[in-house]
């Protein structure tokens, strides 16, 4: 096998056998501040992703993080059923999801949750995360936000992992990108910017992908999300000035309202067809095939 590898629930897997991949979406989630919109519902999920995988969708990266409902098991358990290949992942949102205290060394946490498998698994063995998932804050970064990002870079250095950010309203690319990168010497190509088409600055935008890091454009899930209509806008600015292959898409479910909207398979049914008839084939295949190969697979430290 070669050395870099994707993390699955199922366990690691070749880069080249990742697919069509969908770099952003989840399957399971719950959030205090999303009150009535859980998602919980296992055959909910498995008809998402059977759908899914029916318009050709072969892999899908869920960033739901520790204390957020992740439901790990229930992902290899879809896993198995769909033969839809699944990340999940340790990390930790902004304080406002969660309504207890986080614990102490939070990467303890990550490094045990990404090496040795998930907490919480109620029987047999706990799958692996693939992925750290972090925030930082509205146009900037709080204590909170620093200290996650900061326990991300510790682990990453210790496993190997790619982190990947949400960014408030696509905003304080630039200042997650100094922490990670230039003070804890986190490699721009292991960071994944979520969100930034929530932020419509293309200078911003232009900035980011000079960095080396992963632009993450999510949220089409939801039909009305209310800066869809840019997103064509920002794909082709970034590939014709050559940054084609910083480019990763996906859905973001992230309520139950929006999977019934339309939710994950949102991203092989619709968005995919688009990217292949506005931009291109070949710009297709690298959003969604070539880029995620190279953005998730690491050559693991344990």
């Amino acid at each position: 096998m070669d050395a870099l590898a994707v993390r699955t629930v199922l366990g690691d897997l070749p880069a080249a056998e990742l697919g069509v991949c969908d770099s952003h979406d989840h399957l399971f989630l719950r959030s205090p501040r999303l009150p009535g919109e859980e998602l919980t519902d296992a055959d909910a999920a498995e008809r998402q992703l059977r759908e899914f995988a029916a318009h050709g969708g072969q892999s899908l990266v869920q960033w739901t993080p520790y204390g957020m409902g992740r439901h790990t098991g229930g992902l290899a358990e879809l896993a198995r059923r769909t033969g839809v290949r699944l990340v999940a992942a340790t990390g930790l949102h902004q304080a406002v999801h969660y309504a207890e205290e986080p614990p102490a060394d939070l990467a303890e946490l990550f490094v045990e949750e990404l090496t040795e498998g998930v907490r919480g698994s109620v029987c047999g063995a706990a799958p692996r995360a693939g992925l750290i998932k972090v925030a930082g804050d509205f146009h900037g970064l709080g204590p909170h936000a620093r200290r996650t990002l900061t326990a991300a870079a510790e682990a990453h250095h210790a496993t190997g992992a790619p982190i990947a950010v949400h960014l408030e309203l696509g905003t304080g690319a630039a200042q997650v990108l100094s922490l990670l990168c230039g003070r804890l010497g986190v490699p721009p190509a292991r960071v994944l910017l979520g969100h930034l088409g929530r932020c419509p600055d293309l200078r911003m935008q232009r900035e980011a992908a000079r960095s080396g890091a992963w632009l993450v454009f999510d949220g089409p899930s939801r039909a009305h999300h209310a800066t869809d209509w840019r997103l064509f806008d920002s794909l082709a600015d970034l590939a014709e000035r050559g940054y084609g292959d910083r480019l990763l898409l996906g859905g973001d479910t992230v309520t139950a309202a929006a999977r019934a909207e339309g939710g994950v398979p949102q991203v092989s049914r619709v968005l995919r067809p688009r990217v292949e008839r506005e931009l291109g084939e070949g710009l297709a295949r690298r959003v969604f095939v070539d880029n995620p190969a190279q953005a998730f697979a690491v050559d693991w430290k344990g």
